[in-house]
Parts: structure tokens; sequence; C-alpha cells
């Protein structure tokens, strides 16, 4: 293994070996440093030997440079120039920049196009690393870390080194640049993070124009070996070297019979860190331990870490062992979840990733999960999990169902089978409903009721429950079972007569679910019988459903009977039949109008409510809620029409008068029942009134045919009044019939005398009124002109027909 950590916590990284040729390379000789292009990569050796590869390893070109240890290899960013530094401190190769054993060179090509050598740096010693960045270059030698601008020719900075007590040649420097201005300095167990910053003009003088700023400094556990930048976050190759423990190693010498003892350092495998910078500290965010080749021989200096900025990919270089470090993707988080056996993780995980994972399939992954989940002995979890991963792959779902049976498990499987539009096989839900058969009456009734009847042969499981009932005939379970199968069968008298002979406490739903209502037409009264008030309340709830409704028709027929029925009716009529709760309310005299106004107020019934507040008399509310909640002006003038109140018509007016399609509309409805000129003096001068010049001219029309009905009218009433005239001459003219049966109206005795022959004189009135001439009173103020006192009286007024008399 390349790395041994064995912790709850995913690693960051993978790591691979570059096998190939490396392998063989290393197995003869050791590297000592490595450097990182995007198209290959340049390997130096302790043997002088400089390899270019692939990115697998492989060797593409080998150069023979030195007899001694390569110390750096430099890439131009096209990699066509490559300078190379050896231990005796020689440039080998044409480059931009070659460091020497005490000085660092700088070859420029001026305008003839010849090299230009310039020395950016000598006398402090060996330079152990150089590293440039765009205009910066960045070396270290013994006493610290210098930066140098090319584009001003002026060195910025130098970064001392802290612990000097530490061998610069065993822990050399480690440079890398995080960005074109950010360049991260790792010595010993120190790391900082360097910003090269612009200086402020009013503040040069003869300072650089740039200065560099440390942003973050901080101390690690062991000894650095290399470092890398991953996106805001520091890749870090540590050195561990344990002190505190050492290796004993006792020899006995049989002749001599004495022991020698040697003591030596414990060196543990080098560790790859990720790590978060902080001001003044650090936060690990992973580490893995690297058991690379000979790691028991290496020291500090014998790592190295370069990275490519194309891609994250991380090369630790070690003399016997190159090892690769990637950024693990989806399919390596998946791994890792499923050697931790977290499968419910690593399916989700699968799924919302499903496009880009390569190795991994969300189905197999499932099916790992499933098989995990039987052996714990979960296996509703498992049955569970069957409905997400299967899916729509039925051959996979009977293979579960048969695993299922096999392990006696069928009841924890069926609550999931797929029962949709996508169906197994009838005979693999009959398998289920006959082991419940055997084994369990309540189960296999509870899987009827859920089971549509189209997953199976209905008429088989019937047969099967029926040859059970022969060996138990009052089982209720069955019987109520067998009921339900024959309603799937639309055998409903069947089933009926089966849940009213078991005086079934849920009949009534059952019926409601299985919509029975044609079928119990018949059994109206063993259901009343059964139970009353349950009844009663599904033929009420099912008025739509079922062809009699009692109240409805009752009231139908008339309109007093069942009249303590009416406030319940109101409910029912909103709830279920709104279309005849306004004809019900305009018809019925016995409901109760505040409940009926509370009940379409709740419901915002706004025409029921309009009729209810004006027959409650309060037309004025009825007319603004049309106005408002309606917006519907000819409703409203009908509404004013119907009432005639002079109030009512000033309320729509006052309320229309701003708005200008209602205006439109009173001009055009209101000619007949107010005078339009009323309306126009109020409209607002300039208010754009939409089809002004069409709702004038029907003004117009309509005052001409007012006109002309009037006219008409006035004729019609002259011939009508001639005709009544004249009928009523001919009636008044007719003989009036007088015999004994008709009495004196102011003596009360019969008006005609018991012996006729005597003379006798009666005077009868067209109102029919008949008296004795002599009960007449005196004619009064007119001489010869009669009148009927009782008419007469009627007419002046209570009581003076009596003093009429009296006089």
């Amino acid at each position: 293994y390349i790395f041994t950590e064995d912790s709850e916590e995913e690693p960051k990284l993978k790591y691979e070996r570059l096998s190939n040729g490396v392998t063989e390379i290393l197995q003869k000789d050791a590297a000592s440093c490595m450097t990182v292009h995007d198209k290959f990569l340049a390997l130096g050796t302790h043997f002088g030997k400089v390899f270019l590869l692939d990115i697998q390893g492989n060797v593409t070109q080998k150069f023979e440079i030195s007899s001694v240890k390569i110390n750096q290899i430099s890439l131009d960013e096209s990699g066509e120039h490559v300078g190379i530094c050896s231990e005796d401190g020689k440039p080998h190769a044409v480059s931009k920049l070659c460091c020497r054993y005490v000085s660092l060179l700088l070859y420029e090509r001026n305008w003839l196009n010849r090299w230009k050598t310039s020395v950016l740096h000598e006398g402090e010693g060996i330079i152990t690393n150089i590293q440039w960045r765009a205009n910066l270059i960045a070396w270290a030698n013994n006493v610290g870390v210098k930066i140098y601008d090319i584009s001003t020719k002026q060195r910025i900075t130098n970064v001392l080194r802290d612990n000097v007590s530490l061998r610069p040649d065993m822990y050399p420097c480690s440079l890398c640049w995080k960005d074109n201005t950010t360049l991260i300095v790792g010595w010993g167990t120190s790391i900082k993070m360097c910003v090269v910053k612009e200086r402020n003009p009013t503040e040069m003088r003869d300072l650089p124009s740039r200065y560099v700023e440390i942003v973050s400094a901080f101390e690690t556990e062991f000894f650095i070996s290399g470092l890398a930048p991953l996106a805001d976050q520091l890749v870090t190759l540590f050195f561990v070297k344990e002190n505190s423990e050492h290796m004993v190693i006792i020899f006995f010498c049989v002749t001599q019979k004495s022991y020698c003892i040697i003591c030596t350092d414990f060196r543990a495998r080098p560790r790859l860190d990720i790590i978060q910078p902080l001001p003044e500290s650090c936060e690990e965010i992973s580490s893995d331990a690297l058991t690379v080749r000979n790691f028991q021989d290496n020291e500090c200096r014998d790592y190295r870490l370069e990275h490519s900025e194309g891609e994250s990919l991380f090369y630790i270089i070690s003399p016997k062992d190159i090892v690769v470090a990637k950024e693990r993707d989806q399919d390596d988080h998946i791994d890792w979840l499923l050697e931790k056996k977290k499968y419910e993780e690593a399916l989700m995980a699968a799924e919302i990733s499903f496009k880009n994972i390569k190795r991994h399939d969300v189905q197999k992954i499932g099916m790992s999960y499933i098989n995990h989940l039987v052996e714990k002995g979960d296996y509703d979890g498992a049955a569970r999990k069957c409905q997400k991963v299967l899916g729509k792959n039925m051959e996979l779902w009977e293979n579960e169902v048969y695993r299922f049976k096999t392990i006696g498990q069928l009841k924890a499987i069926s609550l999931y089978l797929p029962r949709g539009d996508l169906r197994l096989r009838p005979a693999i839900y009959e398998v289920i409903l006959h082991e419940f058969l055997k084994t369990d009456y309540e189960g296999f009734a509870t899987l009827i009721r859920e089971w549509p009847g189209e997953l199976y042969n209905n008429m088989t499981i019937v047969q099967a429950v029926l040859d059970h009932l022969k060996i138990d005939p009052t089982n209720r379970t069955l019987l109520t079972t067998l009921a339900e199968l024959y309603t799937y069968d639309q055998r409903y008298d069947r089933a009926l007569e089966i849940y009213l002979k078991l005086r079934h406490k849920d009949v009534y739903q059952l019926i409601h679910k299985h919509n029975l209502f044609s079928s119990i037409e018949d059994k109206i009264v063993l259901l009343m019988d059964f139970d009353t008030e349950k009844a009663v309340d599904m033929l009420l709830d099912n008025e739509d459903k079922i062809s009699v409704c009692y109240l409805h028709k009752l009231f139908k027929r008339d309109h007093h009977k069942g009249q303590k029925y009416h406030e319940r009716q109101i409910g029912l009529y909103a709830e279920y039949d709104r279309p005849n709760l306004l004809p019900f309310l305009r018809d019925s005299t016995h409901c109760p109008l505040e409940k009926a106004l509370e009940i379409c107020q709740q419901r915002s019934f706004v025409e029921e409510t309009v009729f209810l507040l004006s027959r409650m008399g309060n037309c004025r509310r009825a007319l603004q809620m049309i106005m408002e909640e309606l917006a519907d002006v000819d409703k409203a003038i009908e509404f004013a029409k119907e009432q005639d109140d002079a109030e009512l018509w000033e309320d729509l007016i006052s309320y229309s008068i701003d708005k200008p399609p209602f205006i439109t509309g009173l001009l055009n409805n209101i000619g007949t029942h107010v005078d339009p000129i009323l309306l126009i003096h109020r409209i607002k001068e300039g208010m754009e009134i939409p089809n002004l010049r069409d709702s004038l001219v029907k003004i117009l029309q309509d005052y001409n045919l007012q006109i002309l009905l009037r006219e008409g009218c006035k004729k019609i009433l002259v011939a009508d009044s001639l005709s009544l005239l004249q009928k009523m001459h001919r009636t008044q003219m007719r003989g009036v019939r007088v015999d004994e049966e008709n009495i004196c109206e102011s003596c009360h005795a019969t008006i005609l005398p018991s012996d006729m022959a005597k003379p006798f004189s009666v005077v009868v009135f067209h109102c029919r009124h008949m008296f004795h001439k002599e009960c007449l009173p005196s004619s009064g103020t007119l001489p010869g002109v009669q009148f009927c006192n009782i008419c007469s009286a009627k007419r002046r007024g209570p009581g003076s027909g009596i003093l009429e008399m009296k006089k």
C-alpha cells in the first residue's frame, strides 16, 4: 500500500506509483530531482543522468549529463529550453536561468540576438533552489531567500532563514509560487507565505517599487521536504524523524563473550498533508503516511515534491520511488464509502453524480446495499430499498421475490412490489397471496385491500379463499376479504350480501370506496336497519351519486314539508350542490336568514350573500358587494331596478362616477329609471368614457321610445276609459234581482213583506245594498238624491254611518 492511514475520515488524495520505465531506472540508480511539465516529466538521478518521461512514466529520452548528482532541472513554459544544475555547480544546458555553485546568472538575448549575461547573486555560498514565475525570480542559499524583479531589474527582499541550527544541506529550502505574486517558503519546520505588493509611489525614494509582506507564518510538527499549492490550501511533504524513539541493535560475540550495542534514529514514513494556512497557524485538512520504497534510509533532502499546474497532480520523488498523488474523484469517494460499508451514502453519491462516475454503476451499488441489509437481517430495510434500486427491472424484481421466499421473508417484500403501470407477472403476486393465505389471514386481507385487482387472477384467489372457508366457514376475515374480491370482480350483490350478513362496521365506507351506490337502491331499508345514522349521512353526503335525494325532492314537492331540516339543507347545498343553493334560498320561507348569511360569507358566495342581504333589508350593503366584489355594473343596475329605491340609485351613481366603464353601463341602462341628465351633470370634465357617443345615442333613442310609449299608453287609456264607462253604464242599467233572502241593511228585516198584496217600496243601490224606503235616512243637502249610507260611511271614515243613522 502506498499510504497507511486507517481512519474513519475519508482521505483527500489518492496515490499510485510511477512504474514502467521508472522502476527499472531506480533499481540501478536513485532519483534526486524532478520537474513537471504538462507534456512530460524530467527526472534527474544521483548518477548524473536526466530522463525525459511521459505522464505514465515511460522513458522517451535519456541524457548523460554528469558523473555526479543532478541537483535541479528547470524548464521554460514551452518545455523547449532545459536548464540542468549538477553537484559540481556547472550549468549543462542553455536556458533562461542557470544556477552555478556559488552564483546565479541570468541569460538574456539582446537586439543582436546575442546572449547577454547578468549576475543576479553571488558571494553567499551555494544556491540550492530557484523558482521563476512571470517577472519574479526566487532563489535560496544558506542565508535566506531572495526575490528579484526582472521588469525593474531590482532585488525586492531577503527572507532570512529561521532555524539556523539545522544544516542547510540536510534540510534544504522548499520554494513554490502559488500565483504570480505569492511565494511559499518552507525551511526546516517553518512555513511562510510571502506576497509581493506594489509600493506607494510617495514612499519609494531609493527603495524598490515592490515590497514583500509575510501574510502567514507558522511552525509545523515535522520537517518540510516539499510544498505545492492546492486552491487556497497547501500540500506539504514532511520528513518524519522520531528522535524520541530509537532502534537498538544488540550483537553478542560468542568467543569474546561480550555485547555490542548500536543505536540509530528511527525514520518513519514521509507524510503528505493538506493544510489550511492561517495568519499565525495552520489547520490540518488531511494527512497520509506514504509507504515509499526504502523510506527507512532516506533523509529530508532525499525527498522532493513537484506539481502540475494544469491538473491537480503531485509527484513525491524519493531515491528509489516516485509516487503520484491525485485529487480523489467521485469514483474514489464511492470506493471509500463501500470499503467502510457506508452503502446508503455510496448509493446517494452515485445517484447524484451518475453522469460523472466511470467505474461504478448505481444499480450494482444498490444491489450490494440490499445484500448487506439481508446479511444483517434487516429484511424490511432491504425490501424497502428494492423499490428504489430495482426500479423498472422486472427480472431483478422476480429474482428478489424468490430470494425472499427462500429465506421466508415474503411478507417484507410484499409491501414494496411494483403495482402501478409497470407490473410483474400475475404468478408472482399469486405466489405471495397463497403464502399469506396459508400463514396469515390478516396479512392476506391487507394485501387484497391494498393491491389492485388487476395484479393477479381474481378467480384463482377467490377459489383459494372458498377452499379455506370450507374448513372455517365463519371466519370474518376470510368472508370480508371474499367480499372485497367480489367487489373487484364487480359482483356487488354478493359483496353487499356478505357485508350486511356480517353487519360489518365499515360497510358504508366500503360502499363509498368502491362506488357501489348504484347497487344499494334496493337495500336502503337494510342499511337503515343496520345503522340509521350512518345510512342517512351516506345518503346526504352522496346525493350526487344516489339517484334519489330525499330532502331535495321533498322540498321540490312542497316548500313547507320538512321545514325543520331547512337549516341543515343550507349547509348541504353549500357543501355539495351550490347551483341549487340560491333557488332554495329564494323559495324557502323557513330557513334562518342569519345562519344562511353566515354560511355564505364563510365560503365567499357573493351572489347568495347579495340575495340574503337584500332579503334582510340591507340593500345598500348588497349593492356595495355587487359593485366592489363582482365589479359587475349590469348586475348592479339590475339589482337597483329590482329594488326601485332612489337611495340605491344615488349610491350606484356615486360609486361609478370615477369609473368610466361603470359610467358607460349606467348611460346604457338607467335611462328608464333615472334621469340621465343627473348622471351626465356629475361626470368630471375631461374624463374619457368608452363608447360615449353610442351611449348618448342610446339615451336619445330611449327618450324617443318613452315619448312614443307614453303617447301610445295615453291613446290606450282613453279608449279603455270610454269602453269601461260604457260597460259600467250598461251594467248599472240592468235590473237587480230581489227575493225573500235579501234583507234591509238598516232594520235587517226581510226586504220583501210577508204579504205581497200590500204596497211596499224598496230602494236598491248599484252597490247591491238594499233598504226599505222608510228605513233610509233623509236625503241630506241634495234634494231628491239618495246615497247608500253604508258605502258613504266607508268613504267618510269609521262610525260615520252610525252617526248618519242616528241623525
